[in-house]
């Protein structure tokens, strides 16, 4: 600091000196348990970065202070509540912004945007003169400086959609919000002159740039920003943007066609139907003719721009439009440039979501989008099969698409998805003998193959065991050559689509075991990629439910690997849930036989349920929650397996310690908001009573058990009180 200072010291040592500070501050800020800095040391280094930002000191000099600073403001809050300090700093970032060096201006806009994110509640006394340089520095700078000048309120809108999130939690609980968390509401009063401004550099498009080039321009910043302006100020954008978008949406000018076609996009997620509902509707026969506009770039935009609709207001499009919307994204699929067929591919993809949750093909057995399926899964197989499908994410857009319009389809298609059923296969077949020359051509060729086993899967839960049988040794045949490459991800894929098979067929699963079990244990055992041990742990609990007791001569291994794998302090945690859980499959499996590992896996639980999370730690808390639904579906499991095979009585000594974690729960249910929990607990009580009966008199009738009861009895959801109701009257019964 002293060299920055100095009258001795060259430009070459004050910059140096300057950047090796604001280095130290970037390092220290991202360093856990760090001991805070003395304030008498913040004041001087903050003394010395503003000393060497002066409008009269070189722009080197200026540049690298300006990125000192940039760093410094995590330890500057003491200094930036001061007023006086703070008005200090401001004016001279803000003198910094009419720097001649755009460099030095877009390091001060820098500045600006981090005080912005970090001292929010300090900026109302300046906002007039950073609406003023923002505004202007956007329209005529050059383009590094206006960048930085759009992020500022890109980050104001981020910061007041948390606040407004904080203060709609704090209505909720009837709490009054902290002076620190009230949202001024800077984006919606500057709302008027923002969004023409944001809807200029949408007009700067780039017509020369590549799709895949990793470049960050203006009018890409411009959607950023007003994406984040929408979801800020939500309704109150639509009658903002609204008439830029009628203006231009037509325009002869493919750059204003474009740009009102990006605004529109931009302003979908915020406003509700209520708001946006009738432009929707009105926009989308003008869009689907800007599908074979003369210009990509417009094609491009129109196609992503349906594909938000399909995806957030899918009920403003207008019935009559359905199947001119379905054939004119089908028309764009074959075509178009990868770009724009990716687009149709995510259109269609959220137009078949948008069935997810529609009742009809329950009632009816069919849904408007039986009559397209046929053309739709045969034109994405063929956009499969393209020669550019590497490009754009084209070919993994368009088997996303597919997987979602099975997911979706009506019962009347099942004939259509049986069809499709031998060809997936066959393809995946085929895709053993692809040539493999280069890393990239392994890479896509194992993606492929995990892409077909995840079409698999999902025609798999759509279909019949009847309709299905006769294709699974031609299935199971490929998983396991699957199986055998050296791809996590094709693994979790496989492992996946062989329990959807496993559920499907049930007893009749039996037949693959031995071929499977190999690379069962495998993926049991593969700690290092935990996705692929979380996949084959929920295999396990599925082959169990599907071949029940004729999974014993697997058990002694696959307990021994579920053992190993609670053990391995490397493991990921997010596996140890799921594989407590597991314990209960097998034994529900199993019943009786489960005796020999009664005693281990017992004491797995055990050990699990003495975790605990501090109040503060969310993350934490959320995650034990997880695990005490796995411990309690595992001692579930473990008691109406033991119960079905009359083994109830070897339950008897670990009794006190099952019901020592009963109590701690019902002490202790942090952030069970969905009752998961209590759910499952008020089940295991139950399950207990109805296995033990009068053997366990004694602990039934204690306070903590009645309050878990009545918890369950009080908290509205009629399945938990169902439940708890059940277990009322077993309780009652054993006390009798």
């Amino acid at each position: 600091m002293e060299n920055v200072t100095s009258p001795s010291s060259d430009d070459g040592v004050k910059i140096s000196s300057l950047e090796c500070l604001g280095f130290t501050c970037e390092r220290i800020a991202i360093v856990a348990d760090i001991p805070e800095i003395a304030s008498d040391t913040t004041d001087l280094m903050l003394t010395t970065i503003v000393d060497g930002i002066r409008p009269d000191r070189p722009d080197p000099i200026r540049l690298a202070a300006a990125h000192a600073l940039r760093n410094s403001l995590a330890f500057t809050r003491k200094n930036m509540n001061n007023e006086t300090e703070r008005n200090m700093i401001m004016k001279t970032i803000c003198e910094a912004t009419q720097s001649p060096s755009a460099e030095v201006r877009t390091a001060a806009y820098e500045c600006i945007v981090q005080i912005a994110f970090q001292y929010y509640d300090k900026l109302q006394a300046y906002m007039q003169t950073l609406f003023q340089l923002t505004f202007a520095t956007i329209r005529s700078d050059e383009e590094m400086v206006a960048l930085q000048a759009i992020e500022f309120w890109s980050t104001v809108c981020e910061e007041e959609i948390e606040l407004i999130e904080v203060s709609n939690e704090c209505a909720e609980m009837g709490r009054e919000v902290p002076p620190e968390n009230v949202c001024v509401g800077y984006v919606k009063a500057a709302l008027e002159h923002l969004c023409p401004l944001l809807t200029e550099t949408l007009m700067k498009q780039d017509e020369d740039l590549a799709v895949d080039d990793d470049v960050w321009n203006l009018s890409m910043s411009g959607a950023s920003c007003l994406q984040l302006v929408a979801a800020t100020v939500e309704n109150d954008v639509v009658p903002v943007i609204m008439p830029f978008v009628q203006a231009n949406i037509t325009s002869e000018n493919w750059r204003n066609r474009e740009a009102a076609t990006m605004a529109f996009s931009c302003i979908l997620d915020g406003p509700d139907d209520t708001a946006i509902g009738t432009y929707v509707n009105q926009a989308v026969p003008v869009l689907l003719n800007a599908l074979s506009d003369s210009n990509d770039l417009v094609k491009d935009t129109t196609a992503w721009t349906i594909g938000k609709i399909c995806d957030l207001h899918v009920r403003a499009i207008p019935a009559d439009t359905f199947p001119t919307l379905v054939n004119g994204l089908a028309s764009k699929l074959l075509t178009e440039t990868p770009r724009v067929s990716s687009q149709a591919c995510f259109g269609i993809h959220n137009l078949a979501a948008a069935f997810k949750e529609d009742d009809q093909a329950e009632k009816t057995g069919t849904n408007m989008l039986s009559q397209y399926m046929p053309t739709l899964l045969q034109t994405l197989l063929q956009v499969v099969d393209r020669e550019d499908a590497t490009e754009s994410n084209l070919r993994i857009g368009a088997f996303e698409a597919i997987s979602v319009l099975i997911q979706n389809s009506a019962p009347d298609v099942l004939n259509v998805l049986m069809q499709l059923l031998p060809a997936i296969n066959d393809r995946l077949g085929q895709s053993f003998n692809m040539p493999c020359l280069t890393n990239d051509d392994k890479e896509q060729k194992e993606g492929i193959q995990g892409l077909l086993c995840g079409l698999i899967q999902v025609i798999a839960i759509k279909t019949t065991k009847e309709a299905i049988l006769p294709f699974c040794d031609g299935i199971m045949t490929n998983f396991l050559q699957v199986l055998q490459t050296k791809n996590a991800t094709c693994h979790e894929e496989a492992l996946s689509a062989t329990s959807a098979i496993a559920t499907i067929l049930e007893g009749d699963f039996l037949k693959y075991m031995t071929a499977l079990q190999p690379f069962l244990m495998a993926g049991l055992r593969n700690f290092e990629a935990y996705q692929v041990c979380t996949c084959a742990v929920g295999l396990v609990g599925d082959i169990s439910r599907s071949i029940e007791s004729n999974m014993q001569p697997f058990c002694d291994e696959i307990m021994s690997a579920l053992i190993e794998a609670l053990q391995n302090a490397s493991l990921h945690r997010s596996v140890k849930p799921p594989v407590l859980s597991c314990f209960g499959d097998i034994a529900m499996a199993i019943g009786g036989a489960f005796e020999p590992y009664l005693q281990l896996s017992l004491m797995m639980l055990l050990q699990a349920a003495q975790t605990r999370a501090p109040e503060d730690d969310e993350e934490l808390i959320d995650y034990v929650n997880i695990l005490r639904e796995g411990i309690l579906e595992g001692y579930t499991g473990i008691v109406q397996g033991l119960k079905d095979g009359n083994r109830s009585e070897l339950l008897l000594p670990y009794i006190e310690a099952i019901m020592g974690f009963l109590e701690m729960l019902a002490n202790d249910r942090q952030s069970d908001f969905d009752n998961e929990v209590l759910s499952k607990a008020v089940g295991l009580i139950g399950d207990i009573a109805s296995a033990l009966g009068p053997q366990i008199k004694v602990y039934l009738g204690k306070p903590y058990i009645i309050q878990l009861i009545k918890d369950g009895n009080t908290c509205g959801d009629q399945s938990i009180m169902g439940t708890s109701q059940w277990a009322m009257g077993v309780v009652s019964q054993a006390m009798a």
